[in-house]
């Protein structure tokens, strides 16, 4: 039987049963769920780490306008600011995940992690994570198994989409994911790994899902970047023993209670938020006009 844990206090404790990495139940169910090899799976891992890698890359180097011309190359116009509010490694982390989403919201080629709206999080999180740390790419992808584990039980207790539970749901959890995978990498303890995810969504409760135009541009983008500051924050808290204090299941199950009780307006339909906005509505019906204009006309017989 495939082990999918209900909980985070049930991951705990077959780790203390078994005396297993942290990752390796989830690579056992990787490879249960896949029907392949652990080889397979750790290939299969290695390519999702270098697509992310190549949608940072395109990001930062391509032409990233969308459609709609609300996504417009804001990656490359960070990296080239001149006024500096962060340092120079904080920096380079918010554009490299800025790139990433960018190259999502230009239909170009991206990992889902957990999903398409927040998929700047993690790639941004372990490139940059590997860079100034100059981990083996065997740490990364050990990590990106942690972080796995961590969204199937959000799912399982919470959810990971907007559509359910708002954008808490989506950048919420990517980033727990990376912020886990940041504690793993760097040699944190488990009731540290878990701690840092128990942070990070204590810190994004109540966020809603509010696409102007129904697009997973903006705000998306810009939540992709607070997104990792989150992360990052939660997970030098964590590295520091500075506790949680609400055990991580409890945080979780509370996203989940936020998410029901969250109205359908502010949950991925564009009815409500900034979305609703003057701006909003009047973006929504450009957007709405130029789609119909570049669609081709059915020829009549």
């Amino acid at each position: 039987m495939s082990i999918l844990f209900d909980s985070f206090a049930e991951w705990r404790q077959y780790l203390e049963q078994t005396n297993v990495p942290v990752w390796q139940p989830v690579l056992q169910y990787e490879i249960e769920q896949k029907g392949r090899t652990e080889a397979e799976i750790w290939e299969g891992i290695a390519h999702a780490y270098h697509v992310m890698g190549e949608a940072i890359e395109t990001g930062l180097v391509a032409d990233m306008t969308s459609i709609s011309g609300m996504i417009n190359n804001g990656a490359k116009k960070i990296k080239e600011c001149k006024i500096n509010v962060l340092d120079d490694n904080f920096r380079t982390l918010l554009y490299r995940t800025i790139a990433a989403k960018e190259v999502n919201s230009c239909m170009g080629r991206i990992v889902a992690a957990p999903t398409a709206g927040a998929s700047g999080i993690l790639p941004g999180i372990l490139y940059h994570l590997q860079d100034i740390h100059s981990l083996p790419n065997r740490t990364i992808h050990e990590s990106m198994l942690v972080a796995a584990g961590i969204a199937l039980i959000i799912e399982k207790r919470a959810s990971i989409a907007g559509a359910v539970g708002g954008c808490q749901a989506e950048t919420g959890t990517a980033a727990a994911m990376g912020a886990g995978a940041i504690v793993y990498a760097l040699g944190g303890t488990l009731e540290q790994i878990f701690d840092s995810v128990s942070i990070t969504i204590m810190n994004m409760l109540g966020l809603i899902c509010d696409p102007i135009a129904g697009l997973v541009e903006v705000p998306c983008v810009k939540r992709n970047g607070s997104g990792v500051v989150i992360a990052y924050a939660a997970a030098q808290m964590a590295l520091a023993n500075d506790s949680s204090i609400i055990p991580v299941d409890e945080v979780v199950d509370v996203m989940g209670e936020v998410g029901e009780s969250m109205e359908t307006r502010y949950k991925e339909t564009a009815l409500g938020g900034l979305a609703a906005t003057p701006t909003g509505k009047a973006i929504a019906e450009r957007v709405l006009k130029t789609n119909a204009e570049i669609l081709p006309s059915e020829e009549t017989n």
